[in-house]
């Protein structure tokens, strides 16, 4: 009677032992290898009478627990994975997969880019911009025998046209560079080149400088080239020539935005003097304010023409309110938002200051 009650109790002290150790399994998941590493012999298990076969089911798994990998594992794999072509990527800033250099350094994010120009681009390139000269003079032609000749009538409405499409180019820029920095990727239709090219940017700013022209600007001769002015005169008739001169000039200057921004990339002793007048004169986009746009979480002084209405725009809290009603229509933040919580708190609460 003596043996049998030492040998119950064993049994009851092994049972106990197991239950707390199943129950901590289950509570703190330390995984099924925590019992099976157990002092508990399993010839004691065993005595209990009608239970042995369930319960080294439960303490034998049939394969090995993989053991959880080090959250710098799991980091690295989760940055090494990403790529310019998955969604919310965000090139050249924290989680993005990719580094700043330090310094002055080129560094091409895009698979097969380079900074060279290639034939088709340089013929790309000059057929838009030949074409865009093209449409313009006949816009002026047409407007001169409108006007019966009168020279100077003629003059006065062409600069006037002229510079406001130059104006509305600046915002134009500025639209386009929020957009394409805070929004899509390499996939996004039409655009994705584009939104690559303007998100890549931010991982090595200085890149931009060692392109050539046509290299440059040649992704912009796609929604800005000969279809979409070509469509517009169209439309707008013989009759209308000042709208043709208007989006010929309005679509030139937004291919050019692009050489502008790279020349406020430059140091003074790679700009010659005239690119340095017209940065002076507020006629292209300047160093100092460019500089600016490059600060994180990168939330304005877009506009990269003359960089004219980036004040206003900034001060009156208009890509604020864009991304707002972006985001109430369809859930999508913008990059600017993923980098600053605190823009996203206020932009959503209805501060739209910077």
């Amino acid at each position: 009677l003596q043996v049998n009650m030492k040998l119950s109790s064993a049994t009851l002290t092994s049972f106990v032992l197991l239950v707390s150790q199943a129950s901590a399994f289950s509570t703190n998941n330390s995984g099924i290898n925590a019992i099976t590493r157990s002092s508990v012999p399993f010839h004691t298990i065993k005595s209990l009478s009608g239970t042995s076969t369930l319960l080294h089911a439960a303490i034998a798994p049939e394969a090995p627990v993989a053991e959880a990998k080090d959250s710098t594992e799991l980091e690295a794999e989760d940055s090494s994975s990403k790529s310019y072509l998955d969604d919310g990527f965000v090139f050249g800033l924290e989680g993005s997969g990719l580094e700043r250099p330090k310094g002055k350094v080129s560094q091409v994010v895009l698979e097969g880019d380079s900074l060279e120009t290639k034939p088709y681009q340089a013929a790309f390139v000059s057929a838009t911009l030949l074409s865009h000269a093209a449409f313009s003079f006949n816009a002026i032609a047409t407007l001169s025998s409108m006007n019966g000749g009168h020279g100077a009538l003629t003059l006065v409405q062409a600069v006037a046209t002229i510079v406001s499409s130059w104006a509305v180019a600046d915002l134009g820029s500025g639209i386009l560079h929020w957009s394409v920095d805070n929004y899509g990727n390499g996939r996004t239709p039409i655009m994705g080149g584009i939104i690559s090219a303007f998100q890549g940017h931010h991982s090595a700013p200085w890149t931009i400088t060692e392109r050539e022209f046509c290299n440059n600007v040649h992704k912009l001769c796609i929604p800005f080239g000969i279809p979409t002015v070509a469509a517009i005169s169209f439309l707008a008739g013989p009759s209308h020539p000042m709208v043709s001169l208007f989006f010929a000039v309005f679509c030139t200057m937004e291919i050019m935005s692009q050489e502008f921004h790279k020349w406020a990339h430059m140091t003074p002793k790679q700009l010659n003097p005239v690119i340095m007048s017209l940065q002076k004169l507020n006629l292209t986009i300047g160093r100092i304010s460019h500089a600016q746009h490059h600060i994180a979480p990168y939330d304005g002084n877009y506009c990269i023409v003359s960089g004219v209405w980036n004040k206003v725009l900034d001060e009156s809290g208009f890509f604020r309110k864009l991304e707002r009603i972006v985001y109430k229509m369809n859930g999508i933040e913008s990059n600017s938002w993923k980098l600053d919580a605190k823009l996203r708190q206020k932009t959503l609460a209805g501060d739209y200051t910077l």
